[in-house]
């Protein structure tokens, strides 16, 4: 059954032109301007009486919130990850959710290439030393990274992003390994090799983490999973906060008992370990996976088209309610 003029709560600065698809469809549209996501009591204020809720990854949706939202009946998450909402509650009430995969892969395993790239030959580290004045002459010896051409690539979850990453890896000339709780049909993988963890994580000369975050991955890298890996190979993650131990990742880059890392995702992000912050070879980037404007404004977009099949009575194309 159509749903006319029904209520959308917009936690998230996102697109006019996605507003502007919402009210065209006959949505009541409350939408959030602000530079920050609606979080905790000023999301459940904002969205008193909603039919729908537009999030991104940076609004928590708990039972609690569920509890005080009883006009509720579907959440659209703008992102693949879908850890920020309590599925299992909004199920039990009887609300849709959905998420936005495929729109960012390509976009996602672009900047993994990024971070590997900055974190294995030192770029933000020779920045900021070029940038306080220190270049005074040339050494051969001076800012000496790790190659990847020719190298060993390690990629911990090979799904979408994964294979997009594994792809980009063949014209490098790297031999690439893959970890997956089990092995995929050897006609969806050319050219990747299926290993247990810990010999990938032995084996690499780069790290690439592209899991989802859940209970079963919290702290799938720690301190042991580190002490693993070769003093100079470099760890990525593009995954979710909390499928790595911050700290211990720091102390690994400290010691020197890891070259490098890229990181784009955070435990508690926006609040980054203090110890990561003061890490000299580790690139930090505030969460991009996604950030060009195709490609958000295509999570937007198809977070939208989530709201519209609800309100036309269909199945969510994408429902992440199992």
């Amino acid at each position: 059954m159509t749903v006319s003029s029904p209520r959308v709560a917009v936690c998230a600065r996102v697109f006019p032109e996605s507003l502007a698809t919402l009210e065209a469809a006959g949505f009541s549209v409350h939408a959030h301007h602000g530079d920050s996501a609606l979080q905790g009591d000023q999301l459940v204020a904002w969205a008193n009486g909603a039919d729908a809720l537009l999030v991104s990854a940076s609004s928590r949706v708990d039972a609690a919130m569920l509890d005080q939202l009883p006009t509720l009946k579907v959440i659209a998450n703008i992102g693949v990850g879908y850890n920020n909402i309590d599925v299992a509650a909004a199920t039990a009430r009887g609300i849709a959710v959905s998420n936005t995969p495929d729109v960012l892969t390509e976009t996602t395993a672009d900047l993994a290439w990024a971070l590997m790239f900055a974190a294995a030959r030192r770029i933000s580290e020779s920045e900021r030393w070029l940038r306080d004045g220190q270049w005074k002459s040339m050494a051969l010896d001076g800012w000496l990274g790790v190659d990847i051409q020719g190298s060993t690539l390690g990629i911990i979850g090979m799904g979408r992003i994964g294979g997009a990453v594994a792809r980009r890896a063949m014209g490098f000339g790297m031999r690439v390994l893959y970890h997956n709780r089990t092995a995929l049909p050897a006609e969806d993988t050319p050219g990747v090799t299926w290993v247990e963890k810990e010999t990938l994580l032995k084996e690499a000369d780069h790290v690439i983490l592209v899991v989802p975050y859940s209970p079963a991955t919290h702290h799938l890298i720690g301190a042991n999973e580190l002490a693993l890996m070769k003093p100079t190979a470099v760890l990525v993650n593009i995954a979710r906060g909390g499928v790595v131990d911050d700290v211990a990742l720091a102390h690994a880059l400290q010691s020197g008992q890891l070259g490098a890392a890229g990181v784009d995702v955070f435990e508690n992000e926006p609040n980054i370990a203090k110890e990561l912050l003061a890490a000299p070879n580790a690139v930090l980037t505030p969460h991009i996976g996604s950030a060009t404007k195709r490609t958000r404004l295509g999570m937007v977009d198809l977070a939208v088209t989530n709201l519209l099949d609800w309100q036309a009575g269909n199945a969510l194309r994408n429902s992440v309610n199992g």
